[in-house]
């Protein structure tokens, strides 16, 4: 394993501790644990809190600010972070308005927060939740019961926390991260597994000439294996996927390429011209597009690709400011 670290036992504590040292206006570590929250608090509106295990970076730590989430909890590599971290998270940004947990949906993460907020109502905390599950390729799997949430949810980051800037009901914001988790969809392709640094060597193995489809953001197994294909077909099987879970005929969207960490922009790019060539050839109007790294896992060499079906609310919220570390 080679990785610029000093040690496997410190790598997630030094990694948040160098970026809230990057970001000093943006944010501020808690001291229990790898908890990050908004450098300035927000006061007398909803509060947002994510998270999930570390190795998704830009995730979750780099949508903390004005207009997303206000704390980002990081559990070790790949793993849930524990309630009490949570429970920090969540009393540090607690306001009047109350608080909503956006929990992807993993075994682990959705049975810690919903113990942290059940220790967070003791409190007279109001809390709410809702659970992403934009991945389209697994319903279950050895990690989840139903769909997994990946690099969708960051759309519900940016959505619910306009919603949220904007001085909505607790109710109001539920609401509408609910209406994205409800029309967003997901699927991912690797060409090559990462490595957890306490487990030193790749998660799985793929020959030189094969890809693993439908890959979930922990590098566990996709669908299936198969030889890697022209960017032009990988697309399509992804589209064809996406598109058959929901009726997008007629709508707008918003795309997201989202690179998992090796992927050179370039081919991102790449990507990206086939999406948008077929979404036009169906008659799906892209309102926008994001293309980058959003929601990683390490140093995989994939990409996942996400389409958002619009309406009015959500694109105005999707365009209100935003000013984060990752999103701007």
């Amino acid at each position: 394993m080679k990785k610029f670290i000093n040690d496997v036992a410190l790598v997630e504590d030094q990694m948040i501790q160098g970026m809230v040292k990057a970001y000093p206006g943006y944010l501020r570590k808690l001291d229990c644990g790898n908890v990050v929250v908004r450098a300035h608090k927000k006061e007398g509106r909803v509060a947002l809190i994510s998270g999930g295990g570390s190795g998704h970076e830009p995730a979750h730590g780099g949508f903390v600010g004005k207009g997303m989430l206000d704390a980002a909890v990081a559990g070790a590599v790949f793993t849930s972070p524990t309630p009490d971290q949570i429970l920090e998270g969540i009393r540090a940004i607690a306001t009047d308005a109350g608080v909503l947990m956006v929990v992807k949906n993993y075994t682990g993460d959705v049975m810690n927060f919903e113990m942290a907020a059940e220790m967070a109502e003791m409190e007279g905390i109001q809390v709410k939740h809702v659970v992403t599950n934009d991945d389209v390729a697994v319903k279950d799997s050895l990690y989840t019961i139903g769909r997994r949430g990946v690099a969708g949810t960051v759309f519900v980051h940016k959505i619910a926390g306009a919603k949220a800037e904007a001085g909505a009901s607790l109710d109001e914001v539920q609401a509408v991260a609910q209406k994205v988790i409800d029309n967003v969809r997901t699927m991912g392709v690797a060409l090559t597994p990462c490595t957890v640094p306490a487990a030193g060597k790749p998660g799985f193995e793929l020959a030189e000439d094969e890809m693993e489809v439908g890959i979930g953001i922990h590098g566990e197994p996709g669908t299936h294996k198969e030889k890697v294909r022209p960017a032009d077909e990988i697309v399509d099987h992804l589209l064809e996927q996406i598109l058959a879970d929901i009726d997008y005929t007629g709508s707008e969207v918003a795309v997201m390429i989202n690179g998992s960490g090796a992927t050179p922009l370039m081919e991102l790019f790449i990507l990206n011209n086939r999406v948008a060539d077929v979404l036009a050839d169906k008659g799906i109007r892209v309102y926008r597009t994001f293309v980058g790294e959003y929601m990683t896992s390490i140093e995989m060499q994939g990409f996942s690709l996400s389409l958002l079906r619009l309406d009015e609310e959500m694109k105005e919220l999707l365009d209100a400011p935003a000013d984060t570390p990752a999103w701007k």
